[in-house]
């Protein structure tokens, strides 16, 4: 099977640990993983803002960085939601018949790191060891966008060490939502402060959960008022293993 990591801009620039760790792990399970150098932005914050043309060029990018692959696998659920339901829906704005067929092709095969693991690799137990107390932020995208369901739970709870505790309210948005952020702050900080507080709540060491940027989000809060909770995308806390490292860098692809 062909793999890629899809890394995502935001943990390019932001957070490499969380590709890192994503590409550890999938190596401990025996998965060959290439980085296509090609890619860059999927176009998710155009799209959502009303750039459709500019989301469009980002889109054909993508699809050409990508193609050719049986599985493209992202620590990323909200861009793993733009690729699956946003980009058909812009290919058929530009009506570009071979646009389309490409999307058709490429789309189908791009999975959450959690939504690959247990579906395309029939694991739960990856090995993974980790002596802490966690609590798990669903996101928005990851809960009703790509509908990760239970897979992130039953992944987390299959690693040696982990205690998991519920998360108070966990249906609840925690006001990131991208460019949300930026143009209705206060009501972002209000909604990201009820999360915070439901995460003090659990008393849980870390939080954890399969977007970085919500991760950015409740740790620039929890950090301003000294929350004392450590934020970890789940990739990085199944990439761990006792007396270990993590992160073996990427095999980059032509």
């Amino acid at each position: 099977m062909k793999v890629a990591l899809f890394v995502t801009c935001l943990n390019d620039t932001m957070f490499p640990d969380t590709g890192r760790a994503t590409v550890s792990l999938l190596e401990r399970l025996g998965v060959t993983v290439d980085f296509p150098v090609g890619q860059a932005c999927c176009g998710q914050m155009h799209i959502n803002s009303g750039y459709r043309k500019e989301a469009a060029t980002m889109m054909r990018g993508f699809l050409g960085a990508f193609a050719g692959y049986d599985a493209i696998v992202a620590p990323s659920s909200s861009c793993v939601g733009t690729v699956r339901h946003q980009f058909p829906k812009l290919a058929d704005e530009v009506g570009d018949p071979g646009l389309t067929r490409d999307v058709e092709e490429v789309s189908p095969r791009i999975y959450d790191l959690s939504e690959f693991l247990v579906d395309r690799l029939g694991v739960e137990d990856v090995g993974a060891y980790f002596p802490h107390t966690v609590t798990y932020h669903s996101t928005c995208h990851s809960r009703r966008g790509i509908v990760l369901g239970d897979r992130p739970y039953r992944l987390l709870r299959a690693v040696r060490g982990l205690t998991l505790i519920d998360l108070p309210g966990s249906e609840e948005c925690c006001g990131f939502g991208g460019t949300f952020s930026v143009k209705n702050p206060d009501v972002s900080v209000a909604m990201g402060s009820d999360k915070v507080r439901h995460v003090r709540e659990t008393g849980a060491e870390v939080l954890v959960a399969a977007d970085r940027s919500c991760l950015m989000h409740l740790g620039g809060l929890m950090s301003r008022s000294r929350g004392g909770v450590k934020t970890m995308h789940l990739a990085e806390v199944l990439a761990q293993t006792e007396g270990s490292q993590t992160g073996h860098g990427y095999r980059r692809a032509s």
